[in-house]
């Protein structure tokens, strides 16, 4: 008959065993926190590109009370850095008595966190411009908005049929391009707003493109 010492012994790991054991685990932890890490990266974007699509919709609610113009608004970086728009001093001279897009917005949409992009961590400078401005801890805490506006449509007095390209246009987009990507140029993602309301996941460069569209 075996003693109750034998017993114990018999049912407990030993030293080996719960190494192996733990570093099996650790192996599958570390294979699979970047699949969970993807998966959690991919449904903010998922969602930040539903804000826009919606902020859209709230556009152009805003457009039919106002003879198919668009907002005349800004965003963020034309309100606290005016200095990027130094080369038109007819618009940037405009900047002072313009609102802020989300505020002219807000009685067509159903609550500010519209606005609020899930992977906005705030930047320390503009993405297209290259100035400093600080929207820590995240843009949407700082400013009321995660995006930013072409505002040059505001400037020029755009309407809905207006665009040559709608299609082709960047209305709105994240202000930042590595919520979604990367740090790097290449690496660079953008949930964008299209001038005939469609809404996108961009690349830095295919949103370079758009820019470079002419109204």
């Amino acid at each position: 008959m075996r003693s109750r010492s034998q017993y114990v012994r018999c049912g407990a790991f030993s030293l080996i065993e719960l190494l192996t054991v733990i570093g099996i685990i650790a192996i599958l932890a570390g294979l699979l926190f970047p699949v969970f890490a993807t998966a959690r990266g991919k449904a903010r974007e998922i969602t930040c590109v539903s804000n826009l699509r919606q902020i859209g919709m709230a556009i152009r609610m805003y457009a039919q009370d106002y003879d198919e113009l668009y907002p005349w608004a800004v965003d963020p970086t034309d309100k606290f850095t005016p200095q990027i728009w130094n080369p038109f001093p007819f618009f940037r001279d405009q900047i002072p008595g313009m609102p802020l897009l989300h505020e002219v917005l807000q009685p067509y949409v159903k609550s500010a966190e519209l606005f609020r992009c899930p992977a906005d961590t705030g930047y320390d400078i503009e993405d297209f411009t290259g100035e400093p401005l600080d929207a820590r801890p995240t843009s949407y805490r700082k400013f009321g908005t995660s995006y930013n506006f072409r505002t040059e449509i505001a400037f020029r007095g755009m309407r809905e049929s207006g665009f040559q390209q709608p299609a082709s246009i960047n209305v709105m987009m994240d202000a930042a391009g590595h919520w979604h990507g990367g740090l790097l140029f290449d690496r660079m993602r953008y949930s964008v707003l299209h001038g005939d309301g469609h809404t996108k996941s961009l690349s830095r460069s295919q949103l370079e493109i758009l820019w470079s569209n002419p109204l």
